[in-house]
């Protein structure tokens, strides 16, 4: 499987590009990674070094990538956070040549916009880039709560709504969507992702860990991507990405670590130590 993603990269720890390739390689994935920055570490930290590329030099890579006459082998590509609408655009111009090099390559979106107690935390116009734009061209997309709520502005206060919220944003084109984060409708000290496709929601519930770190929903997405690509099969691919995800955050909570372990814990994106199966909801 060979994949185009196009996202941030830090030198320090794992986000984006640094928290999505190393797992899809473990699986066996190739995967030209594009970077849309360069930073020291991810800004979690509150400062940080490095800088934003230009619209340009994301364009330049793919077009370098299109000359090797690689396209039509190209699976998939998979974007992350975009850093301002230009760089969105150049994305999108990717996904397109990468289409028409291989019309059955899957695009999948991780609308990167904010996030629950933070707010909306990118540029000004990213997120109406998102809805109005990049979501209308995904065959994947995976926002967590806050970014599903504001993306079809509708509230999920419960299991229905999150369903109904889901449907809304199939509507506006990915025709699966993963919710990475829900935290209504489950059990207290669980946790639960779900998946729609083809008129059906499939959910993983798994235990609650008391950690918060930077660049999980990267992986989530890669790995999610990976699984939904390799089995066609949207239950099959969240439970293998949960699974995975929570092996590797139970981890790095066991190691006190602030960045996840994601070449230590590597196991768990192969073979996961504990595995969580999807129910139909």
């Amino acid at each position: 499987m060979n994949i185009l993603s196009i996202q941030s990269w830090v030198a320090y720890g794992h986000v984006g590009n640094a928290s999505a390739i190393f797992p899809l390689q473990r699986l066996g994935a190739e995967v030209w990674g594009v970077h849309t920055v360069q930073f020291s570490n991810h800004t979690g930290y509150g400062a940080w070094r490095g800088q934003v590329f230009e619209a340009a030099l994301v364009r330049d890579c793919v077009q370098g990538i299109a000359e090797r006459g690689v396209l039509p082998r190209c699976d998939a590509v998979l974007s992350g956070y975009m850093g301002d609408p230009a760089i969105g655009e150049a994305i999108l111009d990717a996904v397109g040549q990468v289409k028409a090099a291989n019309p059955d390559a899957l695009y999948c979106c991780d609308p990167v916009i904010g996030d629950i107690g933070r707010g909306v935390f990118v540029r000004p116009g990213i997120p109406e880039f998102m809805r109005d734009r990049a979501l209308r061209l995904a065959d994947i997309a995976t926002p967590n709560r806050f970014e599903l709520e504001w993306l079809t502005g509708l509230s999920v206060r419960d299991l229905d709504g999150a369903k109904a919220a889901m449907a809304a944003l199939q509507a506006m084109g990915p025709r699966c969507v993963l919710l990475t984060s829900c935290d209504v409708g489950v059990a207290e000290g669980e946790i639960a992702m779900l998946a729609a496709e083809g008129g059906r929601v499939f959910r993983v519930a798994t235990p609650l860990l008391p950690v918060n770190v930077n660049g999980a929903g990267d992986a989530i997405a890669a790995l999610f991507l990976f699984h939904r690509r390799r089995s066609g099969d949207a239950a099959t691919a969240l439970s293998a990405a949960a699974s995975s995800v929570f092996g590797l955050l139970r981890r790095t909570l066991e190691a006190g670590s602030r960045e996840i372990l994601t070449v230590a814990a590597q196991e768990e994106f192969v073979a996961p130590s504990r595995v969580f199966a999807a129910e139909a909801v």
